[in-house]
């Protein structure tokens, strides 16, 4: 199929090799990927700080640009979540519900498009490192996604997945991190403190922002402990 893959911001600006990396994986597996380069944030922020109509002048061209595509592909649960569960509520009672709806529709995030549309959860990937898995609030909470990142990791050669004992947010939350840094921060290092228990060399996520956030706080603390973005796991040959 055509796959039409979906660079957030974060991952256009700062971790472009996860997007190099779900699309070497699609384009390995035979499907056809396209990255529009004239689209790049979903409309989240504004979203989320209730500037709804600010909003939808970010999300209408992506509409717009997208109604048609055969699938939507996004290496975030956080986008994925804004695109998938939101447009149809941002876009109710306009000229572009019903196109909000139809995209939603055919949006998936990468892991759940290999594991449930694909069937695909062994890459022959090797990773030979002890990781630990950080759930993001969107994709865990308003996708529901938990299993299929897990049945990717399983299948990776050399890699041992130890779970954090509790599935707590990583206190970046986007403009939340900006406007109430001191409880974000707090709540990075609880999310770091779990981490930590499992001894894992590498922090495993679906999502860069996340990422970014817990890094941060790792390189602040000293701790050599990092991050890696899920598609640069399944990549590793």
């Amino acid at each position: 199929m055509t796959i039409t893959l979906f660079i957030p911001c974060f991952v256009d600006a700062l971790f472009p090799r996860a997007g190099i990396s779900m699309a070497e994986i699609l384009e390995q597996l035979g499907h056809r990927v396209v990255c529009p380069e004239d689209i790049a944030c979903c409309g989240q922020p504004p979203f989320n700080s209730g500037y709804w109509d600010e909003a939808r002048t970010i999300a209408a061209p992506i509409v717009e640009k997208l109604k048609n595509a055969e699938a939507v592909v996004i290496g975030s649960g956080s986008c994925g979540a804004m695109i998938k569960k939101f447009y149809p509520e941002l876009f109710a009672g306009t000229r572009h519900e019903a196109d909000a709806k139809k995209l939603s529709a055919n949006t998936w995030e990468f892991s759940e498009f290999l594991v449930r549309k694909l069937g695909v959860t062994d890459l022959g990937a090797k990773f030979p490192h002890k990781v630990t898995y950080h759930d993001g609030c969107h994709g865990l909470r308003e996708l529901n996604i938990k299993l299929s990142p897990r049945a990717l990791l399983g299948k990776v050669g050399g890699l041992e997945l130890v779970e954090m004992k509790e599935d707590v947010c990583c206190g970046f939350g986007g403009t939340f991190a900006a406007k109430f840094p001191m409880i974000s921060t707090a709540m990075g290092e609880v999310k770091i403190a779990n981490a930590a228990e499992t001894n894992a060399e590498y922090i495993v996520s679906g999502d860069s922002s996340c990422l970014m956030h817990i890094q941060g706080l790792l390189s602040r603390q000293g701790k050599p402990m990092k991050t890696i973005h899920l598609a640069e796991v399944l990549n590793q040959r």
